[in-house]
């Protein structure tokens, strides 16, 4: 479904990722590690296209078309979607409306897919304005499930939220990268099974995420460049222990 190949992109002049070579299939879940400043957000960026990511040598691809220097727009369009880590506030959208402008046309039930999020009550209110950190995340999965996407990018799910709402956010994760159990959004199920299955890529500091979703594969980024190819579980056991030092001597 995503295919990296040699991948060097710089921001603000400095490079930040040095070839980064990468494969996700259909139905693949894989998660990234990372210390801060290591490249990893700014991987999320260049894969969703957006301003400021200097693509400088390589090619990115999703399902087979070169999408190296589309626009955010139609990367979306073709089945991208990204949930942030600090998503903006926008005054004068409602969510409501957002939701429906993510469904791409679909009829899609909003009250319906909001009560399966607990978003009922801030539906008509302005995007992000006022809301909690797990309010924020709630809100961009909502979107998601009505983009319905064949790839989701992942920026730190964990962050700013409790453990409340991290029970919630971890399940509704989990029926975005594996499928609604019934139809959604105007699809009937035999299409949704002969789709493509939804992959994620996913960062993660906490780990929290790896007890909600399965995770099939792991890599750590480290002064961007990619490391310790590793089941996920072992990796973060990995990093618990020793820290991203002993990435350093794995990468040399």
């Amino acid at each position: 479904m995503l295919t990296i190949e040699d991948l060097f992109v710089k921001v603000g002049g400095r490079e930040i990722l040095k070839g980064i070579n990468l494969q996700i299939s259909d139905g693949e879940n894989f998660i990234l590690f990372g210390p801060n400043g290591s490249g990893k957000t700014s991987l999320l960026m260049t894969l969703m296209g957006f301003d400021g990511y200097e693509i400088v040598k390589g090619r990115i691809y999703y399902n087979d078309q070169d999408i190296t220097h589309m626009p955010a727009y139609d990367r979306a369009r073709l089945g991208i979607g990204m949930s942030f880590q600090r998503p903006p506030t926008i005054h004068g959208l409602k969510t409501r409306d957002m939701v429906k402008l993510c469904a791409g046309g679909r009829e899609v039930d909003v009250d319906e897919m909001a009560k399966e999020v607990n978003f009922t009550e801030l539906l008509d209110r302005d995007i992000n304005a006022g809301f909690s950190g797990g309010e924020i995340k709630r809100s961009e999965l909502l979107q998601l499930m009505a983009q319905d996407p064949g790839l989701v990018l992942f920026d730190e799910p964990e962050s700013g939220v409790d453990l409340e709402n991290m029970n919630l956010i971890g399940k509704v994760i989990r029926g975005i990268l594996d499928g609604p159990l019934e139809p959604r959004n105007g699809i009937s199920m035999k299409e949704l099974k002969s789709r493509h299955q939804t992959s994620g890529l996913i960062i993660t500091h906490t780990g929290y995420i790896l007890d909600y979703i399965n995770a099939d594969r792991g890599q750590v980024l480290y002064e961007g460049k990619l490391c310790c190819t590793a089941r996920p579980r072992d990796i973060l056991d990995h990093i618990s222990k020793y820290g991203y030092k002993e990435c350093v001597r794995c990468l040399n």
